[in-house]
């Protein structure tokens, strides 16, 4: 099916869960992860104003590039890397398929 991708999302416990994503329902990582019952808060429900749903972008399938919220957001948020996004901000699309990410830690989990 062209509409699906697939990511790999490796947890905190270094788990990788290889996830079919897909393409057609306007979805970002953070609600991938979700409906996959993985543990990613999401507080702000995708709004860029909680980084819950930070992860590090492990391979070069999604641009490192944040626009002014996202990079706003992680200015202030914890454990953040060269290569932090915020899953909320990565709308999953066909030149994701292999994307490989890596759940940043969290102090609620």
């Amino acid at each position: 099916m062209e509409d699906l991708i697939k990511i790999t999302v490796i947890d905190r416990e270094g788990e990788a869960h290889e996830l079919d994503a897909p393409t057609d329902m306007n979805m970002n990582l953070m609600e991938l992860c979700k409906s996959y019952e993985l543990p990613v808060l999401g507080t702000c429900g995708g709004m860029a104003m909680c980084a819950s749903c930070q992860v590090y972008v492990e391979n070069d399938k999604a641009s490192l590039e944040r626009n002014d919220d996202e990079q706003a957001m992680l200015d202030d948020a914890w454990y953040v890397e060269d290569n932090s996004r915020l899953g909320c901000q990565i709308h999953l699309a066909q030149e994701h398929n292999g994307l490989v990410v890596r759940l940043a830690p969290s102090d609620d989990f």
